[in-house]
């Protein structure tokens, strides 16, 4: 046996010391305990696939001409006398590997005081199948690659606490095999987006992360300094009015996938720092989004999970087309929270609000539309399960958006929500420059009162307005969230590889 890895004697500490010790001497011995002229010519992948397109008798009669060498960590390892068991794994699986003097001669010895679990080796040998009917290497060669100090967590327990797992995600995936298998995902989703954008004409585009003023959402921005033009610069809140400036330089389609960053609260929905597809398109409207929007996804999720109904946190998601549509006065109305009159009039809404758990004063100085949102958002939004596409939203929370023809208290808005969380936010696009100027003119206003949730004046923005932005739609697409549905995965910091954490101890 491996006796410092099975040692309830030895603490964390102590066994970090001793393999320092290992090094040092394995050094004095002329063995290089971070070796880099080995390289693998096989996964542990393709030797599965070898191995189960042949028989055992094929295997014993042609192994020892048909030698693999694979690299990976030691995950298990028992040392007994002559013999050596190890569960080696790389990025493509594990397996388990045989090491024998009778194969090895004298350099098992050189192997068995060199290696322990969580060391990176180069093995190259010859596979075959045990009567257990497990793929194996029989060794001929091992070398240390990369020597482990910090003992990995007990096989048994593995690593479940959740703190840790964010914090060391390293750790995490050496542990986890499921948790790789979601990021392999997330690459697929974001890799299908991409190439589905691409396939409908749209044009990738990177725009600036640090923005001379707050711009394109109403959130509360994270600041920095520019030591040389001497400025505060804002980490950007939304890449919307750079974007929105191509169109108005004739790019056409375009769309930027790449992060965003609020400065709000964590939580289970929300990360400083997260992954957002903005696109726009010209002479479209926001109902050309809603079609293109459940195109795109139905055919993702169908792409990645095989079918259009998922399981998220053990209740089926059912992505089949057409979504369904409703305003969001109307959302309010069919779950009987409140009536027409009701919407009608602020103060009936102030009297609903609070019988719903709404606190008093939270309500004060609130317009009858930041009424209507609040009801919405507390009352209504977790329980949109299944996709739809809320619509009508009120002009005033929507500085950006192109007011309805026939009601400009409303605009040609929708938000998408699933599983009770907001994927996605279009609209047709404000291309008025006076109309733009007001909404922004409006915004100052609000912060002025100390609102911190709002955007700056962009004068530029309306130069550019100026010039002529032709009628176009525009959407944000939240890529965390929406990996989130199609891994299962409770928490954005399952989807992000290192979620922002509160600093250690």
């Amino acid at each position: 046996m491996n006796k410092e890895n099975n040692s309830p004697q030895l603490s964390e500490n102590e066994i970090i010391q001793k393999r320092k010790e290992k090094i040092s001497l394995l050094k004095s011995e002329g063995i290089h305990p971070y070796e880099n002229r080995l390289k693998p010519e096989n996964s542990i992948k393709e030797i599965h696939d070898f191995c189960s397109s042949k028989t055992q008798e094929h295997l014993e009669k042609t192994g020892k001409e048909e030698n693999f060498s694979i690299a990976g960590r030691v995950m298990l390892l028992r040392i007994m006398g002559k013999l050596a068991f190890a569960n080696l794994k790389d990025e493509t699986g594990s397996m388990q590997i045989v090491f024998a003097k009778d194969f090895m001669g004298e350099e098992f010895a050189t192997f068995k005081k060199s290696i322990d679990v969580g060391d990176i080796i180069w093995v190259k040998g010859e596979s075959f199948i045990t009567r257990t009917g497990e793929y194996s290497i029989l060794a001929h060669s091992a070398k240390l690659l990369t020597k482990n100090i910090r003992p990995l967590p007990e096989k048994f327990h593995g690593l479940t606490d959740k703190e840790t797992r964010y914090r060391q995600r390293y750790l995490d995936l050496i542990m986890n095999d499921d948790v790789k298998e979601t990021f392999r995902k997330r690459t697929k989703i974001v890799s299908f987006i991409r190439n589905y954008m691409e396939q409908e004409g749209f044009l990738e585009v990177e725009t600036p992360m640090m923005h001379p003023l707050v711009s394109g959402a109403a959130a509360k921005p994270f600041i920095t300094h520019h030591n040389t033009l001497d400025v505060d610069l804002y980490m950007r809140i939304a890449p919307e009015c750079y974007l929105k400036r191509l169109l108005v330089g004739g790019m056409g389609k375009v769309y930027e996938l790449n992060r965003n960053f609020r400065n709000e609260g964590m939580g289970i929905k929300h990360n400083p720092e997260f992954t957002m597809m903005e696109f726009y398109w010209p002479y479209a409207t926001y109902e050309d989004l809603i079609e293109l929007t459940q195109k795109m996804i139905s055919e993702l999720v169908e792409k990645v999970c095989g079918s259009l109904k998922v399981t998220y946190q053990d209740k089926e998601i059912d992505f089949s087309m057409p979504w369904k549509k409703m305003t969001i006065e109307e959302s309010l109305i069919n779950e009987n929270i409140c009536t027409a009159e009701q919407l009608a009039d602020r103060e009936k809404l102030v009297e609903t609000a609070v019988s719903k758990g709404i606190d008093r004063d939270s309500l004060k100085g609130l317009s009858r539309f930041k009424i209507i949102i609040e009801l919405f958002e507390h009352c209504i939004e977790e329980n949109l399960w299944n996709p739809v596409f809320i619509t009508n939203y009120p002009t005033e929370v929507s500085p950006l958006s192109r007011r309805n023809d026939d009601n400009p208290e409303y605009c040609d808005r929708f938000e998408l929500f699933i599983a009770g969380r907001e994927i996605a936010n279009a609209f047709s696009e404000l291309n008025d420059p006076k109309q733009q100027y007001e909404a922004f003119l409006s915004q100052v206003e609000a912060k002025k009162a100390g609102d911190e949730e709002t955007i700056d004046m962009d004068h530029d923005y309306i130069r550019a307005l100026e010039y002529g932005m032709p009628p176009a739609a525009g959407e944000g697409i939240g890529i965390d969230r929406l990996v989130m549905l199609l891994t299962d995965s409770p928490s954005i910091r399952d989807v992000i590889l290192f979620p922002q954490m509160r600093a250690e101890n």
